[in-house]
């Protein structure tokens, strides 16, 4: 689909192996960038990298907002109490469940904008975008591929894959920041998880690229819009 797969990770992460919300986004920061950068190896074959590379005007614009959104988000993150963080996770993760469940019924089409105009909702996207990645640890690919869709008129494919050239950048400055704080040590503790997670992810990722061009997408996201949903319902409610 051109995520990350870091939405489902994150319960799975403090609901069944315990980790600290703000440990948790951190070690799905660094997954989430293993599996993006695999899954978009793994996407080449099926459609071309030069493909991608001739619509990079549009990684650009999305990601004139997002790396300043990806800073923003990681500092918010290391800053709110525990019990508050919890809170934005919760509501973050439930809204990405109903959003992913709604668009399964939704065709969007392209906005008719001047390019001047197009830039500055891609910058203001791309900001909102970084937050909701730093501060839930995820690759942002749910957001970014319907802005792709809406402001740029590329079909889902094509924009999964822009997506991913948008959420690796955009990953790296989450975890520069978050490397800075203490917290970070979670990783060094974890290296042997966190090395089987990654190996876990990217067999998926490759899984998902042979089916790529047969799946459809509008089943799966209905399906994958559910279990967030009652994931994040089933993990933070409970915290919260």
């Amino acid at each position: 689909m051109g995520l990350g797969g870091a939405e489902f990770r994150l319960p799975v992460l403090v609901g069944i192996f315990k980790f600290k919300t703000i440990h948790a986004i951190i070690i799905n920061l660094c997954v989430s960038l293993v599996t993006v950068v695999f899954s978009l190896l793994f996407r080449s074959v099926s459609l071309p990298l030069s493909e991608v590379i001739a619509n990079f005007d549009i990684v650009l614009n999305l990601l004139a907002g997002s790396l300043v959104g990806a800073f923003l988000g990681a500092r918010l993150a290391l800053r709110v109490k525990s019990s508050m963080l919890n809170t934005i996770v919760f509501v973050f993760l439930a809204v990405l469940g109903i959003f992913m469940f709604l668009h399964a019924f939704m065709h969007f089409d392209s906005i008719s904008l001047e390019t001047g105009w197009r830039i500055f909702f891609g910058v203001v996207a791309g900001l909102i975008i970084g937050i909701v990645s730093s501060m839930l640890g995820v690759a942002g690919g749910e957001l970014i591929i319907p802005t792709i869709i809406l402001l740029y008129a590329m079909d889902i494919k094509m924009a999964g894959s822009l997506s991913l050239c948008i959420s690796i950048p955009t990953i790296l400055i989450g975890l520069s920041r978050y490397r800075k704080n203490a917290e970070f040590e979670v990783v060094a503790l974890n290296k042997n998880f966190l090395l089987t997670m990654a190996l876990g992810s990217v067999a998926g990722a490759f899984i998902g690229s042979r089916v790529l061009t047969g799946i459809d997408q509008e089943s799966l996201q209905l399906f994958l819009g559910i279990i967030l949903l009652i994931s994040a319902i089933k993990t933070f409610s409970r915290k919260h």
